[in-house]
């Protein structure tokens, strides 16, 4: 996964001045599902998922295994299930809010797209999704 332009900055601010980001003490991170690749200067808006009942996951940081380079979340998170629409989804961001265009922190591209339509609930399985810096 990368990280978002905007989120750069805020480690280079925070490491070589010490200067604390905005979001760092949210007890909340935001999952989000894209239908393309964001990419680094997008937001969580960009390219996200529109299928009906579709809403980001808050996932608490406690709920992020240190595995040392790589971390990993803890527990099975759960999107809505689909009610309407469709939407392939080919992309996964971790972000700041809820909803709005939220700070994406990192993106990166699911092994595999994956096709939401009505009753489908996607999801990642506890340990599925793992974060790593580049």
């Amino acid at each position: 996964m990368s990280k978002g332009n905007t989120t750069e900055n805020d480690v280079l601010k925070c490491v070589l001045k010490g200067t604390d980001p905005s979001w760092r003490s949210n007890a909340n991170r935001y999952l989000a599902l894209h239908t393309a690749d964001p990419g680094e200067a997008g937001s969580q808006t960009t390219s996200e998922a529109t299928f009906t009942s579709y809403a980001r996951v808050a996932v608490p940081v406690a709920d992020w295994t240190d595995g040392g380079s790589t971390f990993t979340n803890t527990n099975l998170l759960q999107f809505p299930q689909c009610t309407g629409g469709s939407n392939v989804i080919t992309h996964v961001s971790i972000g700041t809010v809820s909803s709005g265009a939220g700070q994406i922190l990192y993106s990166g591209a699911l092994n595999s797209s994956l096709t939401v339509s009505n009753l489908i609930q996607a999801q990642f399985a506890a340990s599925a999704l793992a974060v790593t810096e580049d």
